[in-house]
């Protein structure tokens, strides 16, 4: 991913009016991170930890979502301990269930898209192995780095459409 401004990010957001773009909090540090490693941009708001935020390259831009842990899902209703867009495994609360309001006419009228990520969303540095599981005897992938690489690409592309669906 190229390095993205705050103006950018902040102007990118589908799900959400300017207003409230307008109020998130950016991650610290967004000169310094690896940029050329990251195949989108991932935080958590570390004063509401409910929310977190995504910005993706897409077409000849990028697309930033809101995302929210839907209030009131308990850990044991949580089904999986693997990311659906990176396909990491992680124990305990290394995966979260992530919540967007859909982008349009739907998303005001309150609908919703989720799906499983790492709770860090640190996907492209797993996937990288820059960043490791805490997952004992966790499974090594025999695809190769570029394969899993547009996996994840592929999967985080098909959770951003349904997103867009309806806009």
């Amino acid at each position: 991913m190229d390095p993205v401004g705050e103006k950018a990010i902040r102007s990118s957001f589908v799900n959400c009016s300017k207003g409230e773009a307008s109020r998130i909090k950016l991650p610290v540090g967004l000169a310094e991170l690896p940029w050329e490693e990251l195949d989108f941009l991932g935080w958590r708001d570390p004063g509401a930890p409910d929310r977190s935020y995504l910005v993706a390259p897409r077409g000849d831009g990028i697309i930033g979502v809101t995302l929210r842990r839907p209030q009131g899902v308990r850990r044991s209703f949580t089904k999986t301990t693997v990311c659906s867009v990176c396909v990491t495994g992680h124990p305990g609360s290394g995966v979260s269930l992530l919540a967007a309001r859909r982008a349009g006419p739907l998303g005001r009228q309150g609908n919703t898209v989720g799906t499983y990520l790492c709770a860090d969303l640190a996907c492209s540095l797993y996937v990288r192995g820059r960043k490791r599981s805490q997952l004992a005897g966790r499974h090594e992938e025999t695809l190769p780095l570029e394969e899993r690489i547009a996996r994840t690409v592929r999967n985080l592309d098909a959770f951003l459409d349904k997103v867009l669906e309806g806009e």
